[in-house]
């Protein structure tokens, strides 16, 4: 379908009329997402798209002034179970193409997302 080689890059941008000031970096790719941070010292911080569970798109009154959104990825991830793509623009476009490549990457490694719904163990009953 042509998403094969897609991938998007922003950069976190200042709230106050949107200007990218900062030194972080998203990058967003059919396998992986990936959060470079800082100036003098810096920090890298990948996900595998097949361990993102769900995103959400949050948009405050001064982020729609400034036509920007902040987009959170919740992922099966023990260090950080929850990325956040704050102050970006495209919010919408890339929350949707992080779904997609989200659950393509799942499909293509053949995982699934399971939740603990509080059955008891067989021993137990």
């Amino acid at each position: 379908m042509g998403n094969e080689n897609r991938e998007y890059q922003e950069r976190r941008r200042i709230l106050f009329f949107g200007l990218p000031w900062t030194f972080t970096k998203y990058t967003i790719g059919q396998e992986m997402l990936t959060i470079n941070t800082g100036l003098l010292k810096t920090e890298e911080n990948d996900c595998y798209m097949y361990k993102i569970q769900d995103v959400k798109l949050t948009t405050t009154l001064l982020e729609r002034i400034f036509g920007l959104s902040t987009v959170i990825c919740y992922t099966g991830d023990v260090t950080h179970p929850q990325l956040s793509l704050t102050h970006i623009k495209h919010g919408k476009e890339i929350k949707s193409f992080i779904l997609e490549a989200s659950e393509e990457a799942r499909q293509k490694k053949r995982t699934l997302n399971t939740l603990d719904i509080g059955i008891a163990d067989a021993d137990e009953l």
